[in-house]
């Protein structure tokens, strides 16, 4: 598992973990019932606080993306594909919010981007 922080980022550190984690999970990266690092040794290794990463470990589990073992660890959770289904169809809805703001820059019409979008899906 790759986990980087970024000091310049902006984002809060537990939240970068947690983006950083919830992205392998959903791309496959992370498979089912794989173990994640204990709490203790990421914090270690990306000297940080164990409260920085438990708390980014605790949101994970609230989403149903990991799930803990008492003594034994956090795992990757069974994946859910509806919630998959709904993480992705968050992400398409924000590139479309995106693709809509630059076609205003630039004057492009409604059907103007529907037929872009056909002539994509057929390459």
């Amino acid at each position: 598992m790759d986990v980087f922080i970024d000091n310049k980022s902006g984002a809060p550190i537990y939240d970068q973990i947690y983006t950083q984690i919830k992205a392998q999970i959903i791309n496959g990266s992370l498979q089912e019932d794989e173990a994640l690092p204990s709490i203790r040794n990421l914090a270690k290794d990306l000297r940080i606080s164990v409260i920085t990463t438990k708390r980014a470990y605790d949101e994970l589990e609230r989403e149903g993306f990991i799930y803990t073992i008492a003594s034994k660890g956090c795992f990757v959770a069974p994946k859910n594909t509806e919630l998959l289904r709904e993480e992705l169809l968050k992400r398409i809805e924000e590139h479309m919010q995106e693709i809509l703001k630059l076609a205003v820059a630039c004057s492009l019409s409604k059907q103007e981007l529907i037929e872009m979008l056909e002539v994509m899906s057929k390459q």
